[in-house]
């Protein structure tokens, strides 16, 4: 009857040929072998990625491995393309693969195939060891049948499920087994469980610590109709043929404990180590919800890569979620690596879930960004503008020297870092005005932002800033320029000058400085001004001075604009 129901084919495997291929790994004491799963449904979430850099982590700080397996066993879920995203995300944010598929499509490791749908036959050789051992059988149930069962259980007001009185095919006779055989009606193998629902099992979470869980009474399905297993069934025969010590999975599969025990004890196999991470959560009002792949655009590993995000950012901020100790750390090693840091795996104990907050984010970002070279900075905006924003990545391939020219400015000093920028979608903004086909500043903002300052003064001012130019001034001398020119004018050489004596100044040197650095670049706050200057070039600099003086809030200037 087993060979009716698993006919044997030329593919088929011998148990014993199946455990000669996948050997036990040689490992010393301490090693972890870990790995990321996920099903290719088109959609790579935040917190897979989160999953398999706490597991990439965790392998590689014990000399381990890490490998990735595509769980495609759901052919309805599948998507297109969706096994590259998510070797591509892995690749993107330096989470290195050990075994399983690379971006190359080449399967690197000796424990494969690394794709689920692939190791068929290898499932089917475990399935009919379950059945020749009445540890499994054939349920012809048909999907009617089953949700009329469901709505007598709701009826009755009893638990849910395949078990007991309520499995049907459990004990049928073998005659009526063969009876629908002949009639070649689809079937699907269920596990015989022996639990006992009101009796408790004790399981040691790697992450939750010691818990009681009620043994399971569930005759789960194991292989469907379609000849593939289920995801209970395959990561069990998976993980003990990879070696797998330790599994980090989302806490939504913590109920199925039982049933994977269960499973690994009638295979007469060890079980890995378990570890159930919580969802990462968000704020919503007063209260806390698990991060959505419908209404959260942060929840898609991709909206990282199209806001601009260094992927470093993305990864760091990863960590300190998983290792608040991770921030301490960063800030007394900015120059070292991120996997220098010892990751813990006792503080993997989020009780509710880790909260995500973009400020964070974005705080965490910036730091990462100051540490760039204008270099790296160039190459990576460049990168990313090319295939977000295709006009700017021209405007930066046709003026390389000069941006990045722009992106030195306040970089490299390490006492005072430049953190303005936390991702590459902001670089265009931030920037635009040193271009003049992208600069655009209105007389209204240059009245408002001047707004106090006289204009009498604020035309003398730039005629004397431009009559006294010199491009190859050093900063204390274009500085001690500025100075004089605020000291003619009857401004203060200092704040703190002006706030000793206001009754005796118009104002300070910073309000001189301001008017520079509005006409220059529509704005009241940049960064360095003397480097803005030095970077955009005499010319740019005294033919925007030029150009703008008529925007002053009077028409009467005598200012000559030759």
């Amino acid at each position: 009857m087993i060979e009716k129901l698993l006919p044997k084919t030329e593919k088929d495997f011998e148990i014993e040929e199946i455990e000669r291929k996948y050997p036990p790994r040689q490992l010393k004491e301490g090693m972890m072998v870990t790995r990321i799963a996920p099903s290719p449904t088109g959609f790579m979430h935040i917190g897979s990625l989160y999953t398999a850099l706490v597991s990439e982590r965790l392998a590689h700080q014990t000399g381990g491995v890490f490998y990735l397996r595509i769980e495609d066993t759901d052919k309805k879920r599948e998507v297109e393309g969706a096994v590259d995203l998510i070797i591509n995300s892995m690749n993107h944010f330096g989470v290195k693969i050990d075994e399983g598929e690379n971006i190359f499509h080449n399967e690197i490791g000796e424990y494969g195939p690394y794709k689920q749908s692939e190791r068929r036959e290898i499932y089917k050789a475990y399935v009919k060891l379950l059945l020749e051992k009445e540890l499994a059988y054939p349920c012809f149930c048909s999907p009617e049948e089953l949700e009329d069962m469901r709505k007598q259980q709701e009826k009755l007001k009893v638990p849910f499920g395949y078990y007991g009185k309520w499995a049907k095919w459990r004990n049928q006779p073998k005659e009526d087994v063969q009876k629908m055989l002949n009639t070649g009606r689809p079937f699907a193998v269920r596990f015989r469980s022996n639990g006992n629902s009101n009796k408790k099992i004790i399981f040691d979470d790697i992450i939750k610590g010691k818990r009681e869980l009620p043994e399971n009474n569930q005759d789960i399905i194991i292989m469907k109709s379609d000849g593939l297993p289920t995801y209970h069934m395959a990561h069990v025969v998976d993980d003990h043929l990879m070696g797998t010590t330790h599994v980090l999975r989302g806490d939504e599969w913590f109920s199925s404990v039982p049933i994977h025990v269960q499973l690994f004890e009638a295979l007469g196999w060890k079980p890995p180590r378990y570890g159930h991470l919580m969802p990462i959560q968000k704020n919503e009002g007063a209260s806390k919800r698990k991060l959505s792949k419908r209404k959260d655009p942060e929840a898609s590993v991709a909206y990282y890569d199209e806001q601009g995000y260094p992927q470093e950012a993305v990864v760091e901020y990863l960590i300190n979620l998983a290792n608040s100790s991770f921030e301490d750390w960063r800030k007394s090693n900015q120059d070292k690596d991120y996997r220098e840091f010892s990751f813990s795996l006792e503080k993997l104990t989020h009780s509710n879930g880790a909260l995500f907050d973009m400020v964070k984010l974005n705080d965490i970002s910036k730091d990462v960004v100051s540490r760039f070279t204008a270099e790296e900075m160039y190459v990576k905006v460049f990168n990313w503008a090319q295939k977000y924003d295709k006009k700017f990545s021209e405007l930066m391939e046709h003026n390389t020297g000069y941006v990045k020219d722009i992106m030195n400015i306040e970089r490299g000093d390490e006492t005072k870092k430049r953190k303005d920028i936390a991702k590459w979608s902001e670089v265009r903004k931030e920037i635009e005005y040193f271009f003049d086909e992208l600069f655009f500043v209105s007389k209204e903002d240059v009245s408002q932002n001047l707004k106090g300052i006289d204009f009498r003064d604020t035309e003398g001012i730039i005629k004397t800033f431009v009559s006294s130019y010199n491009e190859d001034y050093t900063k204390d001398e274009w500085f001690d320029n500025v100075k004089k020119i605020a000291k003619a004018f009857g401004y203060a050489e200092s704040t703190k000058t002006y706030k000793q004596k206001p009754d005796q100044f118009k104002g300070s040197m910073a309000d001189v400085a301001k008017i520079f650095r509005v006409l220059l670049t529509g704005r009241v706050q940049t960064p360095d001004l003397y480097s803005i200057i030095k970077a955009m070039g005499k010319d740019r600099v005294l033919r925007r001075l030029s150009a703008l003086f008529q925007f002053l809030p009077v028409s009467e200037s005598s200012y000559s604009r030759e």
